[in-house]
């Protein structure tokens, strides 16, 4: 199936969904409303289906470690499960962790990069909803261990560079690490209630918005990728607004960080496609529909305007735009199409065209839940 026509199909399938409500008889919903849904699209039901498929996803195969896309799609499952109050679900997405304190340890990914280290926000999201000590432990220190001091023979004069500077030795400077980065660290903080976590995160995002965001607010994939590919900036706008969530409002660096995300925010709204998504080249019209970008995307204009920091006018049409544009890709077996496979810089625009298109990609799962769990909050 061809580009137009899937694009076709979604647009037509999400059009049918914002209109059924009224379709059944009862009064339409205003184009901004994120609280009245057509049956079978609220997130209450969507965010099940995709927890509940998740919850009984095996645990990798040793020696392969838990990659992060599982780490995002298990805390966007948990907080889903704490939100709603669905303490069975919650016990089966505790259950699941259960054998990594046992020989499945193994499967655990040493903390000495940002896409292993994140895994440090799935036990801290148990501490929060359990008050269990062993899982504040065990994410506290590997929160702590991300700030660390290099050290080992061959430490990379780069990390030295960072960690003299305050930030943390696995700064890369790649668009990925402010979600990497900043969700470890800001669940530090909401477990312990300690700023200097969400401090160091607050601090690094400024680093990264100063170094990498272009004058139009969105981030090309690399400096010397001069593309603006839709995943990489999900990650960007999805790690501002988990900070700014929990940013105590006397942070020095909130307003740099806001400024970034509105800036953010008012391009995003400008490329968002009839169907209510982001395409894997963001401002490319002839690229595919991507739906881990636009989820992303979703997430980070739906809590903007639950907290007020976007105007509701504007931008909650977008948002609800956004969800029921996702849906369409949802299939009978509660899992996501067309997402980008993982994919590595390469200053070539085909390249980007061309990744594969994977359904049920956790990188697609996960921010259903985020977008779930934002609109019930």
């Amino acid at each position: 199936m061809n580009n137009k026509i899937r694009n076709s199909m979604a647009l037509c399938l999400a059009l049918l969904l914002s209109c059924s409500l009224s379709l059944n008889g009862q009064k339409p919903v205003k184009e901004g409303d994120l609280k009245h849904w057509p049956k079978g699209s609220s997130p209450r039901e969507i965010g099940t289906r995709i927890a509940e498929h998740f919850a009984v996803r095996a645990l990798p195969v040793a020696p392969r470690k838990i990659p992060y896309p599982e780490v995002c799609t298990w805390y966007g499952a948990l907080t889903f499960a704490r939100l709603t109050g669905d303490n069975r679900l919650a016990a089966k997405l505790e259950e699941r962790f259960q054998p990594l304190f046992g020989p499945d340890s193994v499967l655990i990914p040493v903390p000495n990069h940002v896409d292993n280290s994140v895994f440090g926000a799935v036990p801290l999201e148990l501490y929060i909803l359990t008050k269990d000590q062993k899982y504040l432990n065990m994410g506290k220190k590997i929160a702590d261990k991300q700030w660390a001091a290099p050290d080992g023979p061959n430490i990379n004069p780069d990390s030295k560079k960072f960690y003299d500077r305050g930030l943390t030795p696995q700064t890369r400077m790649w668009i990925d690490d402010m979600y990497m980065i900043t969700s470890v660290q800001t669940q530090a903080y909401r477990a312990t209630g300690d700023l200097k976590y969400i401090d160091r995160a607050a601090k690094e995002m400024v680093v990264y918005l100063d170094s990498l965001q272009m004058p139009n607010g969105l981030f090309y994939h690399a400096p010397d990728v001069p593309f603006f590919w839709s995943r990489g900036n999900g990650w960007m706008a999805a790690g501002m607004s988990e900070l700014l969530s929990s940013l105590p409002k006397n942070n020095p660096d909130r307003s740099r960080i806001m400024e970034g995300y509105k800036k953010m925010m008012l391009t995003l709204l400008k490329y968002q496609a009839e169907n209510g998504t982001w395409r894997q080249l963001i401002d490319e019209p002839d690229a595919w529909s991507e739906t881990s970008g636009t989820g992303m995307f979703a997430f980070a204009m739906i809590t903007g305007v639950k907290n007020g920091w976007l105007d509701k006018k504007t931008y909650a049409p977008a948002a609800r735009k956004a969800w029921l544009g996702l849906l369409p890709y949802i299939d009978a077996n509660d899992e996501i199409h067309e997402v980008c496979e993982g994919t590595n810089k390469k200053n070539d625009r085909q390249y980007y065209f061309d990744r594969k298109r994977n359904t049920g990609d956790l990188h697609g799962q996960a921010p259903i839940l985020w977008c779930a769990t934002a609109l019930l909050r």
